[in-house]
């Protein structure tokens, strides 16, 4: 088991991706601290993971815009397992719209959500890894923060913002062995692109060298790689995740 004992930390957990990479973190024996701004959604994933890997775990509602939520949601997490071994950030929002069509709202709250709440998160779980003299940081960022998209612009903003604070935090935490990475996935099958009609869906796959969207399990997959001792030489990159949709 590539995680045995360690104490993961997975924003926005409770469905879709996060859960994704919860469910594997825990698979590798990992103890894991579920949080969303759903608490009783957050439990019951919490629940069905120990149920079913065996682990520790713990719900922990949250609302990332908030950093006393961010600054609770760690100390609940030490009080529990005692450390924090691996911080994901991964909660996010969309709220879609032309840049002429896009409200002071629309962008506030993208922003607030996406951006930051990683800076929150990450203030927040600073001093506890900084005293422990290691820790993984995962960012969960987008292609479109690489590329850019027509209608995302706040989204694009936020997750190209990510980037920048991954390898920023890369530089400040290095000395005390925080290795800091993210990961920019590209078109992943979730219940919302499930949603779409079947032409929108082939529109996408077109986008995409491997003419597929991806899996939650593939962001996940490379998230286990980055919490692992595998990649103890790596800090301050990103992992592409995108089926060569941006090379």
């Amino acid at each position: 088991m590539r995680l045995k004992d360690k104490i993961a930390l997975i924003t926005g957990s409770a469905q879709g991706i996060g859960k994704s990479i919860a469910e594997t973190f825990a698979r590798e024996g990992a103890k894991i601290a579920v949080s969303d701004i759903n608490q009783g959604l957050s439990q019951q994933t919490a629940d069905e993971i120990a149920s079913k890997y065996g682990v520790e775990t713990i719900a922990i509602g949250a609302n990332v815009v908030k950093l006393e939520d961010c600054d609770n949601l760690i100390k609940t997490t030490i009080d529990k397992f005692s450390k924090i071994n691996i911080l994901v950030n991964n909660a996010g929002i969309t709220k879609d719209n032309l840049i002429l069509r896009m409200t002071e709202a629309e962008w506030d709250a993208v922003i607030a959500v996406n951006l930051k709440g990683v800076f929150n998160c990450i203030k927040a779980a600073s001093r506890q890894l900084l005293k422990q003299r290691e820790g993984r940081i995962i960012n969960i960022a987008s292609v479109v923060g690489q590329m850019g998209n027509a209608g995302q612009i706040n989204y694009s903003a936020t997750k190209g913002g990510v980037i920048a604070i991954t390898k920023t935090c890369a530089r400040e935490f290095s000395s005390r062995n925080i290795l800091v990475n993210a990961i920019a996935p590209g078109f992943i099958r979730t219940a919302m692109t499930d949603a779409l009609n079947d032409e929108a869906k082939e529109a996408m796959s077109k986008m995409i060298p491997l003419s597929r969207l991806g899996e939650a399990s593939d962001v996940a997959n490379a998230a286990l790689f980055l919490a692992s001792d595998e990649s103890s030489y790596i800090t301050g990159q990103v992992i592409a995740v995108n089926g060569g949709m941006y090379m």
